[in-house]
């Protein structure tokens, strides 16, 4: 299961909306406990570094990546993947997706439907270099007392 607290998941929105009718891309972070669950704490905003259209591609700069890693370590946090969206299309890897995939992250696609959010799913490689999906958890807001 993977659960994206609010602040992250509202950033990861605003970029998938603002991006429309491109693609947006960015990093996820967070903590994994024993049982595999992932909670995504933060994300980071990437530039879709595709050249062209990017209507249907993204591109995350090699850079960006170093960057992702520098920044997982400096905040004690694990990179834990990436979203992209996938504008007027359902939030389902394409081939093109799962060829650039890598094993132990999670892919979270964001379906942006003539530029309003629509389902949000995420995806893992198993064994066989295939997607399987992953359970999206609504994240629990708690207050203090």
């Amino acid at each position: 299961m993977i659960t994206i607290l609010p602040t992250a998941k509202e950033l990861m929105l605003q970029d998938a909306v603002q991006a429309f009718p491109d693609e947006c891309c960015g990093f996820l972070f967070g903590e994994e406990d024993a049982a595999g669950n992932r909670t995504i704490s933060n994300i980071q905003v990437v530039i879709n570094a595709k050249e062209g259209d990017k209507r249907r591609r993204f591109v995350i700069a090699p850079l960006d990546y170093m960057k992702a890693e520098q920044f997982a370590e400096e905040q004690n946090l694990l990179l834990l993947g990436v979203y992209h969206s996938h504008p007027n299309h359902p939030a389902i890897p394409s081939e093109h997706d799962r060829v650039a995939a890598q094993p132990f992250f999670s892919y979270v696609i964001i379906s942006v439907l003539e530029g309003r959010v629509g389902p949000i799913r995420s995806w893992r490689l198993n064994d066989d270099s295939q997607f399987d999906e992953e359970t999206v958890g609504a994240a629990e807001l708690t207050t203090g007392a």
